[in-house]
């Protein structure tokens, strides 16, 4: 099984101060993969020394920079050695490295480009405060994503290289990377899978950051990207929130004044703010709704008349389509989108006034 592993596969582990651990993740990951790439996130222990006895590769960072920029720091290192799939998992030993042959299944065999390790499929001992947690930001991951996920912050990851050329223009910070990525790659129509893998909670180093305050900060940023990418859900969900709140008080207002003849000054005053602040959510959602809707029809509109405006000279550019992005090429009234990450044709297309894109 090891050796039919090996089929061009590279393993990046982000690591910081995990001098302890590191050494044993190494070698047990190297039994599975061709190479074992350790991004030394700036640590101040012997972190980079450890993983290199242990036959790594390191890349050592200056400064701690973040997960986010020492993950792909390893990325792109993996793309320069040209690797079809990469693995990711930490360094500080909670995933076990002879269940990498599950992760990277369902990519070797074409069914997936992005795998990640879900420890909510398995009957793992996960604290309770981790696991309510983990409940919220995969509640709101999913909200941003076009994905259901059921452990959005796993770090045991597998990629292929067509996930890998989609993250050619992405971007993250510190640990909202994993729930970043899952947004990202859903985004661009990629294939997105989990399956059951086990965790360690026990180990030396444990969590770098506070766990409340990591918590906090991936929430922040998921609600970002939710106003971002969903407007009209976000926007919505307060406004109808402001309005049921205006109404409640001005029910209650029209009553005590109906009891007692007396309007309550405070609750009609509630009434109308509430009432005016949730109209204005709700408008304000509907308007940007409809310009992230004309974003997205402009785009596919860019594609398609670039496509439509091929005459009989050959035309060779690039272009980008739900997801597929690579090489137009066009000649007289037929032309195809050749997929640069996987190197073969998506979609047909004809010029006879209204060109279309099939994948």
């Amino acid at each position: 099984m090891e050796s039919s592993l090996k089929r061009n596969l590279v393993a990046v582990i982000p690591a910081y101060n995990e001098e302890v651990a590191i050494g044993s993740v190494v070698l047990k990951t190297k039994r599975y993969v061709d190479k074992v790439i350790v991004v030394d996130d700036g640590s101040k222990d012997r972190t980079a020394e450890v993983a290199m006895l242990a036959g790594a590769e390191v890349l050592r960072l200056e400064k701690n920079c973040g997960k986010a920029y020492a993950m792909m720091k390893g990325l792109e290192r993996a793309k320069e050695l040209d690797y079809s799939v990469v693995v990711l998992l930490d360094g500080d030993g909670q995933h076990e490295p002879d269940e990498l042959p599950l992760i990277v299944y369902y990519v070797l065999e074409d069914e997936a480009d992005l795998i990640i390790g879900s420890r909510f499929l398995k009957n793992n001992s996960i604290p309770r405060y981790r696991r309510l947690g983990q409940k919220i930001l995969n509640m709101a991951t999913n909200l941003g994503s076009e994905c259901r996920i059921t452990d959005s912050q796993s770090g045991f990851r597998a990629l292929n290289r067509r996930a890998l050329e989609a993250l050619d223009d992405f971007e993250s910070e510190g640990y909202n990377i994993e729930s970043d990525m899952i947004a990202h790659l859903s985004a661009k129509g990629l294939r997105i899978k989990e399956v059951p893998i086990s965790v360690r909670y026990e180990v030396p180093n444990k969590h770098k950051k506070n766990p409340v305050s990591h918590g906090i900060d991936v929430l922040t940023n998921i609600v970002g990207l939710i106003g971002y990418k969903r407007p009209l859900l976000s926007f919505g969900v307060i406004g109808f929130a402001s309005v049921v709140v205006g109404l409640t008080l001005g029910f209650w207002a029209f009553s005590t004044y109906y009891a007692s003849g007396k309007l309550p000054f405070g609750p009609s005053i509630g009434c109308a703010l509430f009432l005016i602040l949730g109209l204005l959510c709700i408008m304000s959602g509907l308007i940007l709704n409809s310009l992230v809707q004309i974003m997205k029809a402009r785009k596919s509109v860019d594609v398609k008349a670039t496509v439509v405006a091929a005459k009989s000279e050959p035309v060779q550019g690039i272009a980008e389509y739900d997801g597929a992005y690579g090489s137009l090429i066009s000649k007289g009234s037929m032309g195809y989108l050749v997929d640069r990450a996987v190197n073969r044709e998506v979609g047909l297309v004809s010029s006879g006034g209204n060109g279309s894109l099939r994948r």
